[in-house]
């Protein structure tokens, strides 16, 4: 009988897959919601130059009512829903893959809409989902941004390029059973006498 030599850096079961991504996940929230928490604590009122990094670099204040990059202003509430939406796909798509990278990316980007998403419930707006969304990472170049864009766009693009060029491979299935001995076959073979 064969025997399946397989990865041992790729999550097995279900259960590892689903603490691997929740815990991926559930990084990517905390540095989102602690980065934010800084700006809204120590960066000057929207509107102001901000605090310089480095080159084109800036750190500064705005509060989105829109889409990600500080896009879309006044469609929090239907962004706030499509961002559901991805979750759920994520879900969906992550009970098929067994490849570390992809599900690793899986949690980043389902981490990036959860904290936006959270912005969208806990921040104050104008009703329902409509809540504000962080930005202050500037450029000059790009529109304000936040971590959970980031996450939302490069994991996104990662995943993408991945699925795409380094599919997941199947998980092999046990081996198939030996072929059954014939009757006439097995009357053929030799016997060993005890005498």
């Amino acid at each position: 009988m064969g025997s399946v030599v397989s990865d041992p850096a790729r999550p097995r079961s279900a259960l590892r897959r689903g603490w691997l991504i929740a815990g991926t996940a559930a990084a990517v929230l905390v540095i989102d919601q602690l980065s934010k928490h800084w700006a809204v604590t120590e960066l000057a009122p929207p509107g102001s130059v901000g605090k310089h990094v480095i080159g084109s670099l800036w750190f500064r204040l705005a509060f989105n009512s829109g889409m990600s990059f500080s896009m879309g202003t006044g469609h929090g509430p239907i962004v706030a829903l499509v961002a559901f939406v991805i979750i759920g796909v994520l879900i969906w798509l992550a009970r098929s893959i067994r490849s570390l990278p992809q599900l690793i990316l899986i949690g980043i980007v389902m981490g990036g809409a959860m904290g936006n998403l959270c912005d969208r419930i806990f921040r104050a707006g104008d009703g329902f989902l409509g809540g504000h969304v962080v930005d202050f990472v500037y450029t000059g170049w790009w529109p304000t941004f936040n971590v959970a864009d980031s996450a939302i766009v490069v994991g996104g693009i990662a995943l993408a390029v991945l699925i795409t060029f380094w599919p997941d491979e199947p998980e092999p299935g046990p081996d198939p059973d030996p072929e059954p001995v014939d009757a006439d076959e097995s009357s053929a073979l030799p016997t060993i006498d005890h005498q």
